[in-house]
């Protein structure tokens, strides 16, 4: 017995030798000059734009791996990352497959513009590529580099608007290419501490988000294309609760347009034919209700006072309510309803890719909030112009010459109810001659 185990042990440690020794000559290759330099100018004919590449190395410990270090893809903006590791899953390598067990970004800088450009780049050579392989064949050879694990450490990822947030991530995908399970942390940034995690179940994904002091959640759907090249379709539907609108909209200055406690319900749907046309292709219709709304920009009640010529300040409302639907990065605000004290508003507000603000909002104050010798509500029509981070209000043209003939008639108190009878008289005439 004590001579099989010595036989065993003096195998084992040949066998360790064996592979220390093979990973030294293979990170002593990997590590020249011309081995780089190879690498570099395969790495840029694929990507279709220069690669850059400081080094390789091989990884022993804990697993081993194929390292690149700081990596540069001439993109415009440039996409750039410290260190890229690559692990093959062992039992691939033993049966004589090369499959990607896990992949691990370290330190990286991702502009969304730059990996779209990338994108459309690899499609554009994919399809003018004609490959000796069958489909069958050609799709099990993708299938195979697909990473079972992904991990992000310290990445940051710069919006199409050049705001930039940092994430630690992982995610673990399943056989078909999907995720199994996803976990996000925002650690810097403009959504700083919200934390996302993704499951998949036996029919589609359970969506969990804190962020603001609340949570998103609810399930997803995902039905793959039926061939190659046809959209996918994605549906879901989200319970929104106690989310800080302010956390919600915060800008990279960190300023907000509202403030306020956000409960929602949200339906959402999209078909697209990958995932950089999905942003575009989604579409949702919520029905919201916000609690001790504060909206920033503009004060309602003194644009109603000064017709419409007030600029800044803030509007307090105790409740603000609508639906809100959104197609990509355009969104329309409906049956809006606002109350506050002596004040109450409804209106509907469209908002543009660009936050361009349009639309019309009726502000009604209460009796004396314009003059003692009103006895009765006067509503005020506003144009809503400029953007969701200065948004303006404005009288119609009729209802401006409705306010200054009132004011003539009646200083002061006049006003509003020459600009209400005002564009009440463009009313009738628009259904009086049908325009």
């Amino acid at each position: 017995m004590k001579r099989f185990f010595l036989w065993a042990t003096i195998i084992l440690a040949s066998l360790v030798l064996l592979v220390l020794a093979a990973a030294y000559g293979l990170r002593h290759w990997i590590g020249t000059e011309d081995f780089r330099t190879r690498v570099q100018a395969q790495a840029s004919a694929a990507l279709g734009v220069p690669v850059k590449l400081d080094g390789l190395d091989v990884s022993v410990w804990p697993l081993p791996a194929v390292v690149v270090l700081g990596a540069e893809v001439q993109t415009r903006p440039m996409l750039a990352l410290e260190r890229l590791e690559v692990r093959p899953a062992l039992t691939g390598l033993m049966a004589g497959r090369l499959e990607v067990a896990t992949v691990l970004v370290r330190k990286a800088t991702i502009p969304q513009t730059a990996l779209e450009g990338l994108a459309a780049l690899l499609q554009k050579k994919e399809r003018s590529t004609q490959s000796g392989k069958g489909p069958e064949a050609e799709t099990a050879s993708k299938m195979s580099l697909i990473p079972q694990n992904v991990v992000l450490d310290d990445v940051t990822w710069v919006n199409a608007k050049g705001v930039a947030s940092t994430i630690n991530a992982k995610a673990g995908l399943g056989s078909d290419g999907f995720p199994d399970d996803v976990s996000v942390d925002v650690v810097k940034g403009q959504y700083q501490g919200t934390k996302l995690r993704v499951e998949r179940g036996s029919d589609g994904w359970n969506v969990v988000i804190n962020l603001g002091g609340g949570t998103i959640k609810g399930p997803i759907q995902l039905t793959p294309a039926a061939q190659a090249g046809a959209p996918f379709s994605l549906k879901g539907q989200l319970e929104t609760r106690d989310v800080e609108m302010a956390a919600l909209l915060a800008t990279a200055s960190g300023a907000s347009p509202l403030s306020g406690r956000l409960e929602a319900s949200t339906t959402l749907s999209a078909k697209a034919v990958n995932l950089a046309a999905l942003a575009d292709a989604v579409q949702t219709q919520s029905k919201f209700t916000v609690q001790d709304a504060v909206v920033r920009g503009i004060d309602l009640a003194k644009a109603v006072q000064t017709v419409g010529l007030n600029r800044g300040g803030e509007t307090r409302l105790d409740t603000l309510a609508g639906q809100v639907n959104t197609q990509g990065r355009a969104a329309q605000l409906v049956n809006l309803v606002a109350s506050s004290g002596v004040l109450s508003a409804t209106g509907n507000v469209n908002v543009s890719p660009n936050k361009a603000l349009s639309g019309r909002v009726n502000v009604n104050l209460a009796a004396g909030a314009l003059g003692k010798s009103m006895s009765q509500a006067v509503g005020v029509p506003l144009v809503v112009g400029g953007t969701l981070d200065a948004p303006e209000v404005t009288l119609t043209r009729a209802a401006l010459i409705g306010a200054a003939i009132g004011t003539a008639i009646m200083p002061g108190v006049g006003t509003g109810a020459g600009a209400s009878m005002g564009d009440k008289v463009e009313n009738s005439f628009k259904k009086l001659f049908g325009k």
